[in-house]
């Protein structure tokens, strides 16, 4: 049986930590990579004292609040320690230490709800999804399908690749097709003449990322309302989830084939290691 010759993927352009779930990340020169993804990602999240659901931009009328704050973690995180605290800063420009005694006041009067702070993931998870293409508010809960031990929602990475965004900014110029919008882990400059929606052909195929990380592609990455959402220098535009289901409505084979609009891919860690700006990506049969 002939086997698919590698393929040349890029290179990574960008990355990124997101230390409290759904609020805006940190900028990443280097990343180490363990088995469940970015060191310190998704590590903390919000928990809604009333209902015990955590706390996700996937279901914006509850949750949009989340977006406009950001976190990054007072110390780096390291390999077997005990992880840091987080510092929260609010669009004002005001910020709050996780281990001050005042962030869970802070969040929920922000959020007007009362939630908690947390790296502790409750035993059952529940996480609200709105259906953004739906004619009547349809929730679902995705809670069953995220990842062990932290508050990602399925998968240890998520990638994006320039030649998908470029694409969507070309099928509508209107909108801000802004990286920040899909909230990728890694940003993937692909090669000259790479097709928008090239990440679509590594489902099922392995990639490997410098000289030590080799991970496992195994969804196209659904989108939810959030990059639909105003964030800092962004509006809120639903254009840009039209945009995309008009364009890549593509089966995710986690939920049992089911057709919905994607952009860019989920990943899972066959090999560890440390990621940096500028190593190269290779796309293996």
């Amino acid at each position: 049986m002939a086997t698919r010759q590698p393929e040349d993927g890029g290179a990574v352009k960008a990355l990124w930590r997101y230390p409290v779930k759904s609020m805006a990340g940190a900028s990443l020169d280097e990343a180490a990579v363990a088995d469940g993804g970015i060191l310190g990602d998704r590590a903390y999240a919000v928990i809604d004292r009333t209902s015990g659901r955590v706390g996700s931009a996937k279901y914006p009328k509850k949750w949009a609040g989340l977006i406009a704050l950001a976190a990054d973690f007072v110390s780096p995180p390291q390999a077997g320690a005990p992880l840091p605290p987080v510092r929260i800063v609010w669009p004002d420009g005001t910020a709050v230490a996780s281990d001050g005694g005042e962030a869970d006041a802070r969040l929920s009067e922000t959020l007007a709800r009362p939630v908690t702070l947390t790296a502790q993931r409750p035993e059952t998870v529940s996480v609200e999804r709105l259906d953004p293409l739906a004619d009547e508010e349809t929730v679902v809960d995705i809670g069953a399908l995220m990842m062990a031990g932290r508050f990602s929602d399925y998968a240890a990475l998520h990638l994006i690749t320039t030649a998908t965004l470029a694409r969507l900014a070309e099928l509508r110029p209107e909108s801000a097709f802004d990286v920040r919008r899909f909230r990728p882990n890694i940003l993937i400059a692909s090669p000259d003449g790479a097709p928008g929606f090239v990440e679509n052909g590594w489902v099922g195929r392995e990639i490997a990322i410098g000289s030590d990380v080799r991970l496992r592609i195994s969804d196209p990455a659904p989108r939810c309302s959030v990059p639909t959402l105003a964030q800092a220098g962004l509006p809120q535009d639903p254009q840009v989830l039209r945009t995309v289901a008009e364009h890549n409505t593509v089966p995710v084979p986690a939920l049992e084939g089911e057709a919905l609009p994607c952009a860019g891919v989920y990943a899972f860690v066959i090999r560890g290691g440390t990621v940096k700006k500028g190593d190269p990506v290779r796309v293996d049969g």
